[in-house]
């Protein structure tokens, strides 16, 4: 049994949303497992994506007391936990590789720096968490999503304070999401998210949905 206590395991949705698969993502994401703490979050405020984006933001750390947290889904959860490695909490954000964007402006930075790791499944620090929770949320075309705050919009102030994030060539273990060139080589990532807008692309990963 790995034992993880530095890190809670935790899924946050609205209130009485797809309940019943987001408890088997828990279920499933610890069956190899011991967690510091194990928390399902149902919050009645979150009544579509931009209210979980924000309380993602917002109300996401008020629940950590741990020093690390991983953000699962009724999509996207752990499915190899032997495929864990101690390295990852050397950073402050891990999630699935990006693919390339089709246009100028997703993805990039402040300062236009193009960012490939992002994703909402994702292992998070506290101290990371608490200081996107001290600004404001902006929605910019792009990078609208609350990963996309965190990993791209807010990249370099958290940089700044000392927060890790890791690069492409580590998280592509961690986490798949895109059919990229980059995981070809990687048999059996930590965790998984379903991209129910083009379920083709992780097809590979469908079955678990319905465990």
């Amino acid at each position: 049994m790995l034992k993880l206590p530095q890190i809670t395991l935790i899924a946050m949705t609205g209130l009485g949303y797809q309940m019943e698969e987001t408890i088997k993502a828990l279920e499933h994401s610890s069956k190899e497992i011991e967690f510091g703490a194990i928390k399902y979050i149902q919050l009645n405020k979150i009544k579509g994506i931009d209210e979980w984006n924000k309380a993602i933001i917002y109300d996401l750390p008020k629940y950590i007391e741990t020093n690390y947290c991983i953000l699962v889904h009724e999509n996207g959860f752990i499915v190899n936990p032997q495929s864990w490695k101690d390295e990852w909490l050397n950073y402050d954000f891990i999630g699935a590789p990006w693919p390339l964007p089709q246009d100028d402006f997703s993805y990039k930075t402040k300062s236009g720096k193009l960012i490939r790791v992002g994703n909402s499944v994702s292992l998070r620090s506290k101290k990371l968490m608490n200081l996107v929770a001290i600004r404001p949320m902006e929605y910019h075309y792009g990078n609208n999503n609350e990963d996309g705050q965190i990993c791209v919009w807010e990249r370099e102030f958290l940089e700044e304070n000392s927060c890790k994030f890791a690069p492409i060539e580590v998280a592509k273990y961690f986490s798949r999401e895109h059919d990229i060139s980059e995981n070809f080589d990687v048999e059996k990532p930590f965790c998984f998210h379903y991209n129910r807008f083009n379920p083709g692309k992780n097809k590979e990963f469908a079955h678990f949905l319905k465990i």
